[in-house]
């Protein structure tokens, strides 16, 4: 009989899309007062992947932030439910909910922030859909595997997020693992 054993805890980074430097810095400024230093950042990336966040604005970025704090895995669930409320925060009018297609659309939101963790094999992102691939953690949390760690890089699912296999993420996943292996090594 195999023994439960509890994972090493996991690196957090948080996703940040927008269209507002402003939007970006305040997310960031709230997101370090509840976890901490950021030990890496990214450069706004251009976001042209899918019309499904036009209400947030044009000429969309995503910024990626990773923090120098390890978190437990089972964690992510209240991390995603506090980013929800900082994406309420932040948007500048009373978020509205519209019912199209059985999704429920954020309407005047000005911001989107994505919560996820990497371990050294996978890359992992919270969401409030369920779907096939993903996992019910808890909370109305669900947990997708995004990118697997396999012969020396990240290799994307089927189901992969088209942004999520851009060179300038991987890049951004690639360089924190690098951290956070240096993180679980000296432990």
């Amino acid at each position: 009989m195999a023994k439960a054993v509890i994972p090493v805890k996991a690196k957090l980074f948080i996703g940040i899309l927008t269209s507002s430097e402003e939007y970006s810095n305040l997310a960031e400024e709230l997101l370090t007062k509840k976890f901490g230093d950021i030990d890496y950042k990214t450069a706004n990336i251009p976001f042209m992947h899918t019309d499904y966040y036009n209400s947030i604005g044009k000429k969309l970025f995503k910024v990626f932030i990773s923090f120098q704090r390890l978190i437990p895995r089972e964690n992510i669930v209240n991390i995603k439910l506090f980013t929800n409320k900082i994406e309420n925060k932040i948007s500048k009018n009373k978020i509205d909910r519209k019912v199209n297609n059985d999704r429920k659309i954020n309407i005047n939101r000005t911001v989107n922030i994505d919560p996820g963790y990497i371990t050294l094999s996978n890359v992992y992102l919270a969401s409030c859909k369920e779907y096939f691939h993903r996992a019910y953690l808890d909370k109305g949390i669900y947990l997708e595997n995004e990118l697997k760690y396999v012969e020396k890089r990240y290799q994307p699912w089927d189901w992969t997020y088209p942004d999520y296999k851009k060179r300038e993420y991987l890049e951004f996943f690639y360089y924190i693992r690098k951290l956070y292996y240096q993180q679980i090594s000296k432990q």
